[in-house]
C-alpha cells in the first residue's frame, strides 16, 4: 500500500500520529468547535498542547460555521500556525458532504495565503461529529488532490490518523484516488 502521493510538486502523505506532535509542519489543523474552544479529541490535544493562550487568541474569531476555517498563531505548539475548522456534525448539517470538502479547501486556501509549506491534517468530523470515516476519507483526500493544481506555497500535505484503522482507511482512499 502506498502512504504517500505526489503531484505538482506536492507530497500528500498519511500516517499515523498525533495530530498536536508534528513539529515538522509549518501549520496544523484543528477540528474545531464552532466556539473554537478547548474541547475533546482533536480540540483539545491541540488546546492542551498550545496552551491557554490559543483560546484567548480564537475568541476574535468566534463562533464559526460549519464550513468555515480560520488561522492563529501555534502558541506553544512547534508549528507556525493552527487552522481551526469547523466540520459538519453528519446528519445534522447539510449537504454534509460539501461542507466537510469546505473545511479542507478553505484551510488549504488559508495556507497558500499566509505562505505556509507545509500542513497537517486531523481526519475532520470522524469523532464525536459522527462523519462516517471512509467516506470523509475520500472527501479529505479527494479535495486535497483537486487542489494541487493552486498550490503554489503548499508542498506537503499530511493526513496524521490516530489510530492503526484509520490510517488504512485513509491510505485505502489514497490509493483509489490516485489510481485513475
Amino acid at each position: 500500500m502506498v502512504t504517500q502521493f505526489k503531484s505538482n510538486g506536492v507530497l500528500i502523505e498519511c500516517i499515523q500520529g498525533n495530530i498536536a506532535e508534528q513539529p515538522d509542519m509549518a501549520a496544523i489543523v484543528n477540528a474545531a468547535n464552532a466556539a473554537l474552544q478547548t474541547g475533546g479529541g482533536v480540540a483539545g490535544a491541540i488546546h492542551r498542547a498550545a496552551g491557554p493562550e490559543l483560546e484567548a487568541e480564537c475568541r476574535q474569531f468566534a463562533p464559526i460555521r460549519p464550513g468555515q476555517a480560520v488561522i492563529t498563531g501555534a502558541c506553544r505548539l512547534p508549528n507556525r500556525y493552527v487552522i481551526h475548522c469547523l466540520g459538519p456534525v453528519y446528519g445534522v448539517d447539510e449537504p454534509s458532504d460539501v461542507l466537510l470538502a469546505s473545511c479542507y479547501r478553505r484551510a488549504l486556501q488559508l495556507a497558500e495565503e499566509n505562505g505556509v509549506e507545509s500542513i497537517a491534517f486531523p481526519a475532520i468530523s470522524t469523532g464525536v461529529f459522527g462523519f462516517p470515516l471512509p467516506s470523509a476519507a475520500r472527501i479529505a483526500l479527494k479535495t486535497a488532490l483537486d487542489a494541487l493544481p493552486n498550490l503554489v506555497r503548499v508542498k506537503h500535505i499530511r493526513f496524521v490518523l490516530f489510530g492503526e484503522s484509520d490510517l488504512r482507511v485513509f491510505v485505502e482512499a489514497l490509493n483509489a484516488c490516485t489510481s485513475k
